[in-house]
């Protein structure tokens, strides 16, 4: 069974950051690609980032590209994503997922899914 949990959420200003965890156990993280998706109110779920297992590529969308990091602790098993810069359109729920790899996830394959968490930014 793979646990996807996040954690980190909460309301920041525009401008501000804030940094987002996922925990899972380390047999998932050594096993798949991981990332983060998005959606806001009334919108499709979107990709954000995503992490090979190694940690050593990461992949980004247009939309958070030099505003968000996607990083990976092996000694934790948790992988991170620090946003700065955050602009009220980055306000959604964000969700850790999970797939075969780190390209696949952009792709949008996802085999498990956290429950998200809200973040809020206020303008």
């Amino acid at each position: 069974q793979v646990e996807l949990v996040e954690s980190g959420g909460g309301l920041v200003q525009a401008g501000g950051s804030m940094r987002l965890s996922c925990a899972a156990s380390q047999r998932t993280t050594q096993t798949y690609g991981l990332g983060w998706y998005r959606q806001a109110p009334g919108k499709e779920r979107e990709f954000v980032a995503a992490i090979s297992r190694l940690g050593i590529n990461t992949y980004y969308s247009d939309s958070v590209k030099g505003r968000f990091t996607i990083s990976k602790d092996r000694a934790d098993n948790t992988v991170y994503l620090q946003m700065n810069s955050l602009k009220p359109e980055d306000t959604a729920v964000y969700y850790c997922a999970a797939g075969t790899s780190a390209p696949t996830v952009q792709a949008g394959s996802v085999h498990y899914w956290g429950k998200g968490t809200l973040v809020t930014v206020s303008s």
